[in-house]
């Protein structure tokens, strides 16, 4: 229960959770809004970590299952909440996958066949059984997302709080995650889920919470709830054009009530450039051992190409492979001169000074560009953020400004590993009208993503990295339509396309 809670970080201009009241009851509750709204700290509020770890100025109540939040230590609400940060590595303890999961277990002195019982129902219901030996630090994104949540789900709490946890994970590593968490609250369990990827998780949701520039609207029902999402999911914001009661949010049942199409935009073909890189006869992998294997794939100036697939399956090392950061095991890694602009998955290792303007000045000052700061930070809407340190940001904002620090400038060849974790959908098209813009321009691009929404509208091309090879998917309306395990809502409405909401609105 939080009643008339005001908030505010240290050194903060403005309070983050504003005359917040609210109680999280029985069932899965989702938590939607902007980036930088206030979602991750309402959600750290049920662990202690707001105020005891953060900080700041606090008034107000925060009773967490009959305890004082404020007066509770953050050890003894532990035993209460189960929580999954928004960059899971960052609370890994233990190397090896199976320790880590059972590691709060130990420190809550579970017995030690309950607690294998325990960890294996846990790794089951995250999909992540097959990884029990793996070092945690060999692990793709999403696979530590899904060893972060079985680690929590096997705490069985009385609350489990997840911020983001779908953000890098593929379809059916989503779906099982997700599915997990509606069993969960099936159960007894308190689940409260904060996402930017909302379409699935309003499909198993119980109540919808809405949070806005620190103000807090709800718990209510979701279909009422959805009238007030600024940025809603394609399938809904088509519910709200063509005027639905109730606003749908599955797409099979969406498929039933979809107008037929007035007309098809032509799609417009990508005139291939002049190569930008290239991989032949190429096997790839670390120490030895090959992820991928006879790689025989290219890109060309001008064009946008989207890397999808499975957690693990080789989309990093992909990427890696063409920056030139990683030399094949055999055959012929090229790509052509010019700067390379390259975002990891954590964008964290990239943010090292003390703005985010001095990041991207930082940029080009080493590209020798004369091309103004405020340029880029302006595209990517951080204007009002370009004086604050960038480890004070939230993960979507830290995120927009690892882009601004490597885009800056003039880049020839973007590689981007999961670009879009904890971005808003403002934030989304921001970043797709720059990169569009920078390869209209004479740059390639190659985009990393597990969110369809982002392939429909950035990709030319879809390649997907499964079983050890990469394989041409064609363009979006052919690889993420109809039955495709990639397909967008829209795409899965209308086969053959369009796989947008924006594309589908000129056909009607």
């Amino acid at each position: 229960m939080i009643r008339d809670l005001t908030y505010a970080y240290p050194a903060a201009a403005a309070p983050s959770l504003l005359e917040v009241t609210l109680t999280f009851g029985p069932g899965l509750t989702a938590v939607v809004g902007p980036s930088g709204s206030g979602k991750s700290t309402l959600l750290r509020l049920l662990n202690g970590l707001v105020p005891h770890f953060h900080g700041g100025t606090i008034r107000g109540q925060v009773r967490i299952r009959g305890k004082d939040a404020f007066r509770t230590p953050t050890s003894a609400l532990a035993r209460e909440v189960g929580f999954v940060f928004q960059d899971p590595e960052s609370q890994f303890v233990r190397s090896i996958v199976e320790d880590e999961v059972a590691f709060a277990l130990e420190n809550t002195a579970v017995p030690h066949a309950m607690m294998r019982e325990r960890v294996a129902q846990a790794m089951d219901a995250a999909g992540v059984a097959h990884l029990a030996a793996r070092a945690t630090v060999s692990l793709s994104g999403g696979e530590k997302q899904r060893v972060a949540i079985a680690s929590a789900i096997a705490l069985r709490p009385g609350i489990l709080a997840l911020d983001e946890p779908t953000s890098q994970l593929d379809p059916g590593g989503a779906a099982a995650v997700l599915s997990a968490c509606a069993d969960l609250a099936q159960n007894g369990t308190t689940v409260v889920i904060a996402e930017h990827r909302a379409a699935s998780l309003l499909t198993v949701a119980d109540q919808l919470v809405v949070v806005d520039q620190g103000r807090v609207l709800g718990p209510g029902d979701v279909n009422r709830m959805l009238q007030h999402l600024a940025d809603p999911p394609p399938l809904v914001g088509l519910g709200r054009t063509l005027g639905w009661d109730p606003v749908l949010v599955e797409p099979t049942e969406a498929r039933r009530m979809a107008p037929p199409l007035r007309k098809r935009v032509a799609a417009q073909p990508v005139t291939g450039g002049a190569a930008a890189w290239e991989l032949r006869a190429c096997d790839l992998g670390h120490a030895g051992h090959a992820v991928l294997e006879d790689i025989e794939v290219a890109g060309h100036t001008g064009e946008v190409v989207v890397l999808m697939g499975p957690n693990g399956g080789g989309k990093t090392t992909l990427l890696r492979a063409i920056a030139g950061l990683q030399k094949p095991l055999a055959g012929r890694a090229w790509r052509s001169p010019g700067r390379v602009a390259y975002l990891p998955q954590d964008p964290g290792v990239l943010l090292h000074r003390s703005s985010v303007r001095h990041e991207v000045e930082y940029t080009l000052r080493r590209a020798r560009s004369d091309q103004p700061a405020e340029l880029v930070i302006g595209r990517l809407g951080l204007s009002g953020l370009a004086g604050r340190y960038p480890g004070d940001l939230s993960s979507g904002q830290r995120q927009r400004a690892a882009l601004a620090a490597i885009l800056a400038g003039t880049p020839t060849l973007i590689l981007l590993d999961e670009p879009t974790r904890g971005m808003d959908l403002r934030a989304r098209l921001a970043l797709t009208a720059l990169v569009r813009e920078m390869t209209a321009s004479g740059a390639s691009a190659v985009v990393a993503t597990h969110d369809p929404d982002l392939a429909g509208s950035i990709a030319d091309r879809v390649l997907v990295v499964e079983d050890s090879r990469v394989r041409d998917a064609g363009a979006p309306r052919t690889a993420l339509s109809g039955d495709s395990p990639y397909a967008t809502d829209i795409g899965r409405i209308y086969p053959g396309g369009p796989v947008t909401l924006e594309e589908l609105l000129q056909c009607l």
